[in-house]
């Protein structure tokens, strides 16, 4: 079966960090491009950080400097560590993977990710 799987979202005061992991199944992630959007109440979908087909990474304005996406293909998984939370953080994070030289697109199911104090 063919999903992303991730976790690590929670509960965290500003400031404070948080480390998210993505499980991929029925793909090898060295054929994809991963990387993270989140989706915070009433507001579109948007990129947070991922890897390009060259595995360069790209990060948005508002996250870099503060996330750090990484990958471990031996574990076909991929991470997204999260220092200095904001409450504008606030969010569903989505694991994505985008086959690299093809058109197959996988989403995870999301974790949430809640910056309060």
């Amino acid at each position: 079966q063919v999903h992303l799987v991730e976790s690590g979202g929670g509960l965290v005061q500003p400031g404070g960090s948080l480390r998210l992991s993505c499980v991929a199944s029925g793909i090898s992630t060295t054929g994809y491009a991963m990387g993270w959007y989140r989706q915070a109440l009433g507001k579109q979908r948007e990129l947070v950080a991922r890897f390009t087909n060259i595995d360069s990474t790209y990060y948005s304005d508002s996250v870099k400097g503060r996330f750090t996406i990484s990958r471990d293909n031996a574990k076909n998984s991929v991470y997204l560590q999260m220092n200095s939370l904001k409450p504008e953080d606030t969010a569903v994070y989505y694991c994505n993977a985008v086959q690299k030289y093809g058109y197959h697109e996988l989403w995870g199911q999301g974790t949430q990710v809640t910056v309060s104090s």
